[in-house]
């Protein structure tokens, strides 16, 4: 597992500015990322941006299992190649279960990728998250920012979003910091120290193989019939 960046860490450096979050080697001064176009009027007037909780499955099943993960934990990476695909074929294509997939940041790169996976709406999400999941060895082994920043873009233009579209997704601070404030508020009052997590019906578990998964769902899946 990997463990995850202290809320309180995050916490401070929203209230130092936020900065970090958005700058680095080989971005702006302004905290763009590289070859993103330009912000748009910091004084039009907009409500605040929403999160959207991304589900796949039956949003009315029975169960309800949530996973809290990190783009850049490879032990997450590992669930949604070798064990996810047998839950979803098992599970949640059947209606048993739904999943609810939140994300959690402890670097930079975590972040980016969840705006490019979110750029696309919940149609596209799922689909981009398995693409950044199944090059994660890849990408996030650029050596630079600007490279790992064209590495996510290119996966978001694979999945058809455009590319003027994902230079406003990755320049949203005001929607970064809606999704930091979203992932301080779920990892406290559900207690994420460490990534991927789960709650299945509320009940806290940590991974494990697919034959482990699958004894614990049928117990939820029998309780709820």
């Amino acid at each position: 597992m990997t463990r995850i960046l202290p809320v309180a860490a995050l916490a401070t450096a929203f209230a130092l500015g936020g900065g970090w979050l958005l700058t680095g080697p080989g971005l702006s001064a302004t905290g763009a990322l590289p070859g993103a176009a330009a912000a748009q009027d910091s004084t039009a007037e907009a409500e605040a941006p929403q999160v959207i909780e991304m589900v796949k499955g039956d949003v009315d099943a029975p169960v309800e299992m949530i996973e809290y993960a990190s783009y850049t934990c490879p032990h997450c990476a590992s669930f949604a190649t070798n064990v996810l695909p047998q839950i979803e074929e098992n599970y949640i294509e059947t209606g048993k279960v739904k999943l609810v997939y939140r994300e959690v940041y402890f670097d930079k790169y975590g972040m980016w990728a969840s705006l490019v996976a979110r750029c696309g709406g919940p149609e596209k999400f799922f689909g981009i998250t398995d693409m950044i999941y199944k090059t994660q060895n890849d990408w996030v082994r650029q050596n630079s920012d600007q490279a790992i920043a064209d590495s996510l873009r290119k996966i978001g233009l694979m999945a058809g979003v455009g590319r003027d579209q994902l230079d406003a997704c990755l320049n949203d601070g005001e929607q970064l910091r809606t999704l930091v404030e979203w992932y301080q508020a779920n990892a406290t009052r559900d207690n994420i120290t460490s990534t991927p997590s789960f709650l299945i019906d509320g009940k806290p578990y940590s991974n494990m193989s697919y034959e482990d998964f699958a004894e614990v769902l049928d117990e939820h899946v029998g309780a709820a019939e």
